[in-house]
Formats: structure tokens, C-alpha cells, sequence
């Protein structure tokens, strides 16, 4: 006589007894892909097209950006970010409601209060960031973008015990060199005349734009390090940060809009010249879906390939950028200005490998060059005594 036990353990714990007089039912059949679904699937797992597509997103958005804002009589940056916001906000409401964004959360008064501080900082960041864009070339903004890098790396070894390698260093001081160029590169164009205006309104406009460049480092850095201190303690994932971002600061670009810039008929008028309004409200409303393509482009990106990757495409990617700046406006193109470009994709390239190299040594646990302030200094001192 055989064990039941023991049948019944061979054929697993969800095996089930059957009558052998009875048929067995045929099993359900899964209904087949159809092609279209397979190409999607295979799209969403390609590591090319994920990488082909957070380029193309993050490039349209810098050559939108400047094309918005680089109109002769333009002075309503704060109705363009509003602009931006809200359709932002909008899209990730309906792509809530279709299911799209599960995880996002209901709105929170509280973390709403606590946020608001940051979203600030952020209207601080977006509105320096378009007036050094009206300001400045395409490749002179991307590469002087690259000194935010250098600061929020000091802000965290300051705040947060960083750390900086040697190869960092190296990046940082060809991040430092190729602004160098770049100035110089502008600035001496504009004396030879190269510019569309005049020289003293070219070297008047570059004054203008390194000025909000400057401001621009300082907010971006301080909006990056802060919202790394607050989004820790508020537990937010990707599309919460990005749905409180927008939305608090509608209302605050709004009120600066109405206090702030010439909302009269003439100047409306000057701002969205007749022959280019309709292009000019398409690239606004293309603005604010911009940043969330962006976002699912860089989420797409990691999860096909690895974030190491991810970080040497943001490298590479500003080469392009600042050659779009040079295809499609009238952005100088000299000796200088092409080896700030290079020396400025180089320095990318060598900060991104710094990095994987420093993850690399933290992985297996050998020791890492500190560099720390003298507050963790201290505090190191005191629990070691």
C-alpha cells in the first residue's frame, strides 16, 4: 500500500488529488501579444531607445527654453514658469486619474508647509536659470551649468561629511577652466563683432547673464542640498517631489508675475509678436510636459541600464546640447568657444568616472580620501575620545 504522505510530498504542497474516471479540464489559454504590444515591450527594455530618449527630452527642453525666452522685447519670465507649472501639475493629475502614477500620494497640507520653503528655492532656480538663458548662448549656459556641480559637491562635504577624491578635483578644476574659456571665447566675440547687437549691448548682455548665472549657481545649489535634507525626513518618491514642486509654486509665480512685469496691451503685444504667438504658446505648454518627460526618461534609463550609465549619458549629453545652441541660434562659433565645449565635455566625462570609481571603492569597503568641514572634524574628534 503506498503512503499518501509521501505522494502527496513528491508532487508538492499544491498537488491535488483527481478521480481518474474524471477528464482533466483543459487549461486556460493566455491570449497571445499582438504585435504592437510586443514592440512596445521590446521598446520599454531597450537600453538604446531609454537613452536615445532621455538625450532628445533633456536637449528639447534647454533649445525650447531658449527659444521662448531669447525674443528681442521678452520680459515675462514669471507668466512662462507659471505657464510651465501648471501644465506640469495638470499632466501629472491626469496621468493620475488614468493610473499612470499609482504612487503618487494625495495632497498633504502638512508635508505641503514643510515643502514650501524648497519650492522657493526652486522658483529662486528657475527664474535665475531663464534670465542667464536670455542672456547667454546655449553652450555658454551648459557649460557654466557645470560650476553648480562644484558647489554642491563643498555644500555637502560641509553638511553632510562628502567626500572629494583627487579625480574629482581634477574634474572640478576643467570645470573651472572650460568657464574660463567660455567667458573669454564670448566676451572677445563680441568685441570682433560677432554678435547680432552692437558691442557695448553685447558686453552689456553678457554682464547681464554671467550676473544671473552666478545667482543661479547659489540658488541651484541651495535648492539641490536643501531638498536632499527635507525630502529624507518627508519620505517623497520621484512624482511626489515633482507634484508638490509644481504646485506650490504656482500661485507664488503667479502673484510676481502680476506684481512684477507689464501686463499692459503693448507689452503683451511686444512679448507674442502675431507671426510667432501661436509657436511661442506651443513651446510654453511643450515646456511643462518637458520636465516629466524628463523624469520618466531618467527613471526608464536607470531601470534598463544602471545608474552608472545614467550618469555618463547626463556626461555626454551636454555635448550635444551645446551644439544644438550652436545649430539652430546664432551663438558664435570660434577657437574658443568650441574648446570650452570640449574642455567642458571632458570634465563631465572625468567627474562621472570619479564618481563610479568612489562607488566602486565604497562597494568593497576600502577607504575613501575625506575631506570634511571642521564641524564633522569636530564631532568625528569628540565620539572617537
Amino acid at each position: 500500500m503506498s503512503n499518501k504522505k509521501e505522494d502527496y510530498d513528491l508532487r508538492g504542497a499544491d498537488a491535488v488529488e483527481k478521480d481518474p474516471f474524471l477528464g482533466r479540464r483543459p487549461a486556460a489559454r493566455r491570449p497571445q501579444p499582438t504585435p504592437w504590444q510586443v514592440w512596445l515591450d521590446k521598446i520599454d527594455h531597450s537600453p538604446g531607445a531609454s537613452i536615445l530618449a532621455y538625450c532628445l527630452s533633456s536637449i528639447s527642453m534647454t533649445v525650447v527654453n531658449k527659444y521662448v525666452v531669447s525674443g528681442s522685447y521678452w520680459n515675462l519670465n514669471f507668466f512662462y514658469l507659471a505657464v510651465q507649472s501648471l501644465v506640469c501639475t495638470l499632466t501629472i493629475l491626469v496621468f493620475k486619474h488614468a493610473g499612470l502614477f499609482k504612487n503618487l500620494a494625495p495632497f498633504d497640507p502638512v508635508k505641503a508647509k514643510k515643502w514650501f520653503p524648497i519650492s522657493l528655492l526652486l522658483v529662486g532656480m528657475i527664474y535665475t536659470g531663464a534670465k542667464a538663458l536670455q542672456y547667454l548662448s546655449v553652450p555658454v549656459y551648459t557649460i557654466f551649468k557645470n560650476l553648480t556641480i562644484i558647489v554642491i559637491a563643498y555644500g555637502e562635504v560641509l553638511w553632510f561629511g562628502g567626500s572629494v577624491t583627487p579625480l574629482t578635483l581634477l574634474s572640478f578644476g576643467l570645470m573651472v577652466l572650460s568657464s574660463v574659456i567660455a567667458a573669454w571665447a564670448d566676451i572677445q566675440a563680441a568685441l570682433d563683432g560677432m554678435h547680432s547687437l552692437d558691442t557695448s549691448s553685447a558686453l552689456s548682455a553678457l554682464n547681464a547673464g554671467y550676473a544671473w548665472m552666478g545667482m543661479n549657481v547659489v540658488c541651484t545649489s541651495s535648492y539641490v542640498l536643501g531638498m536632499r535634507k527635507v525630502i529624507k525626513k518627508m519620505n517623497f518618491k520621484d512624482y511626489d517631489t515633482m507634484f508638490y514642486n509644481n504646485l506650490l509654486t504656482i500661485p507664488v509665480l503667479i502673484v510676481c508675475s502680476l506684481l512684477v512685469e507689464d501686463w499692459s496691451a503693448e507689452n503683451l503685444a511686444r512679448n507674442f509678436p502675431e507671426e510667432t504667438r501661436n509657436k511661442l504658446m506651443i513651446g510654453m505648454i511643450y515646456s511643462g510636459l518637458a520636465a516629466i518627460f524628463i523624469s520618466y526618461c531618467s527613471a526608464w534609463c536607470i531601470r534598463v541600464t544602471s545608474s552608472t550609465t545614467y550618469s555618463m549619458v547626463g556626461a555626454l549629453n551636454k555635448l550635444p546640447i551645446a551644439i544644438s545652441g550652436l545649430i539652430f541660434f546664432d551663438a558664435p562659433i570660434t577657437f574658443g568657444s568650441v574648446t570650452a565645449i570640449i574642455v567642458g565635455f571632458i570634465s563631465g566625462l572625468v567627474f562621472t568616472w570619479a564618481k563610479v570609481r568612489q562607488k566602486a571603492q565604497e562597494a568593497v569597503g576600502l577607504p575613501k580620501p575625506v575631506t570634511m568641514s571642521a564641524s564633522s572634524a569636530s564631532n568625528r574628534d569628540a565620539n572617537s575620545s
